[in-house]
């Protein structure tokens, strides 16, 4: 968590260093926002984990804890001039990160069994359909806010494997949807605008995989009532 405060700590000072330049310099890119349709990239990183919710079951103890690795994004952006203040776009791309849960049972640790943790690396297929909300352009600075939808496409779910949990690999959903807000400002340079962004990304959808009923209650996915992904994302775009 150290280690996350410093490196945010950090971009917010280069991005107050490169906004103090743009004010000394002169208009750059006066058409840019014009256009009516333009394309860019992006890249960062991501501090991603779960929202768990638990429902009465027959392991009323179960617990669960998250160890969390930061992550990487990068993709693709397309951008629909709607007016002055507002556009559309679309930012393809993909992001993996990875999770450690420890399961527990404060009653009785013998319910896990031998099996108390499990190690999730997930890569994701992003496709958000976002909205842009810009402020007037002050020089070459352009603050916004940003909001949308998306769905997320789950490449190591694991979902397809017919096995309950931990007889193999830990199982999520692979198909979900995720809502997303932030914000973030545009800076002018002479060849390209650069965007650095905050944004928060939450599943409306649960995540969980649960075991076959025909097994029995399963110890690792009955007391789960929602298991989603949530999220801060750091994103540098180039456009």
């Amino acid at each position: 968590m150290k280690n996350n405060i410093a490196i945010l700590t950090l971009l917010v000072l280069l991005t107050s260093l490169t906004a103090t330049s743009q004010r000394r310099k002169l208009h750059q890119l006066p058409n840019f926002d014009k256009y009516e349709l333009h394309w860019g990239f992006y890249l960062g990183m991501n501090f991603r984990d779960f929202k768990i919710n638990y429902k009465e079951s027959d392991f009323p103890n179960a617990n669960i804890t998250l160890e969390n690795q930061p992550g990487f994004n990068v993709g693709l952006i397309g951008d629909m001039r709607i007016n002055e203040n507002f556009n559309l776009r679309f930012e393809p791309g993909l992001s993996s990160n990875s999770s450690t849960l420890h399961f527990i049972n404060k009653d009785d640790p013998t319910v896990f069994n031998t099996h108390t943790s499990a190690e999730i690396s997930s890569t994701y297929l992003h496709l958000p359909f976002l909205i842009k909300i810009s402020a007037d352009r002050l020089n070459n600075i352009k603050p916004y806010l940003i909001a949308g939808f998306s769905y997320d496409h789950n490449f190591s779910s694991n979902s397809s494997n017919p096995d309950d949990n931990f007889n193999s690999e830990f199982r999520m959903q692979t198909q979900n949807f995720m809502y997303e807000i932030g914000f973030g400002a545009d800076f002018y340079f002479h060849y390209f605008k650069f965007s650095p962004s905050i944004r928060g990304q939450f599943a409306f959808t649960n995540e969980i995989r649960y075991d076959n009923a025909a097994s029995g209650p399963s110890p690792w996915t009955d007391p789960i009532e929602f298991m989603g992904s949530r999220g801060v994302f750091l994103k540098f775009s180039f456009e």
